[in-house]
């Protein structure tokens, strides 16, 4: 369990966290959301113990990253993919931590074929590829065999394939009563992946609930309608306080009024419906619907906004 209570945290004059809530349980993904200068990354940097906030704090099954005794058994992250030495091979950087941390050396061969780099393990992880620099900071993270996982966009350089299996390793992680806690500009990949989320913008949150609720609590519900006559239609709908778009293809959508509803209207003046369907906005759709106003950095007539503040890197805070 991570529980962040009134995480705060400044980079001079930029709030890159503002006063932030929020809990991780066990036993599912979580996926952490929000917009290009949210602060998901300083938050992560701050529950790993990488930034100290300058107020409220966050603690990982009741204690602070600093206070576990042994933090590579019970916390993995993978926050910086090449955050490794150039020169060593994947073995070597593994072996490093292993023996640093009084793991079996057993185990690097053992998460070297988890992440599939077996083959390329004495390698020189400089020459590695994005997808396999992500593969190899998962292999770290799951090194010490912790029950509390993070992820920084963990399938950035990955092709399909490797997209795929980081996705069904998290669920099998979570599934094992991990903590899994996720961050991912690829709306579609934790539509799939996650089972609840938490989402933030400006440093603030702005929701934590099921992926489901979400979606159904932040997007507007439609239906699509088929009917050789939807033209005598439509003045029915609109009276029973429908908005209609219509289609180039002469279909209907109706939002406002429920399917039942549409066709019990339908029905009542006699003209045939040949398709009903409801339909599902997506993560993504709902995703920019609530979070649109705290969008920080966005072009505007084909200008580059500046960096108003400078993150731990000399960025601005992710």
């Amino acid at each position: 369990m991570i529980e962040a209570v009134g995480l705060t945290k400044r980079y001079g004059v930029t709030l890159a966290v503002d006063q932030l809530s929020f809990t991780v349980p066990p036993g599912q993904v979580t996926g952490f959301l929000g917009p290009n200068g949210s602060g998901k990354s300083t938050t992560m940097r701050m529950i790993m113990g990488l930034d100290g906030p300058d107020a409220g704090g966050v603690t990982i099954h009741g204690r602070r990253y600093r206070d576990l005794p042994w933090p590579i058994r019970e916390v993995g992250a993978l926050l910086e993919a090449k955050a490794i030495h150039p020169g060593r091979s994947a073995y070597n950087h593994l072996l490093f931590l292993a023996q640093t941390n009084s793991i079996a050396t057993s185990r690097v061969d053992e998460v070297l074929d988890l992440v599939g780099l077996t083959s390329v393990a004495r390698r020189r992880a400089g020459k590695f590829s994005l997808g396999m620099g992500q593969r190899l900071g998962i292999a770290a993270a799951m090194l010490g065999d912790p029950g509390v996982l993070l992820f920084d966009e963990p399938v950035n350089g990955l092709d399909p394939e490797g997209i795929l299996w980081v996705r069904t390793l998290l669920k099998r992680l979570a599934g094992e009563g991990r903590t899994v806690l996720v961050s991912s500009h690829l709306m579609s990949e934790m539509a799939l992946t996650a089972d609840r989320l938490v989402v933030i913008g400006r440093g603030r949150l702005i929701a934590e609930q099921p992926v489901d609720e979400f979606i159904s609590a932040n997007s507007t519900h439609s239906v699509l309608v088929r009917s050789p006559r939807t033209g005598e239609l439509g003045p029915a709908f609109e009276s029973a306080g429908g908005q209609l778009s219509r289609q180039d293809d002469g279909s209907l959508v109706v939002t406002g009024l429920s399917a039942p509803l549409i066709g019990d209207l339908a029905a009542e003046a006699g003209i045939a419906v040949h398709e009903l369907t409801p339909q599902t906005a997506s993560l993504e759709e709902a995703f920019m619907e609530l979070t649109h106003d705290s969008v920080e950095f966005g072009a505007h007539h084909g200008e580059v906004p500046a960096v108003a503040g400078a993150g731990p890197n000399g960025e601005g805070a992710r």
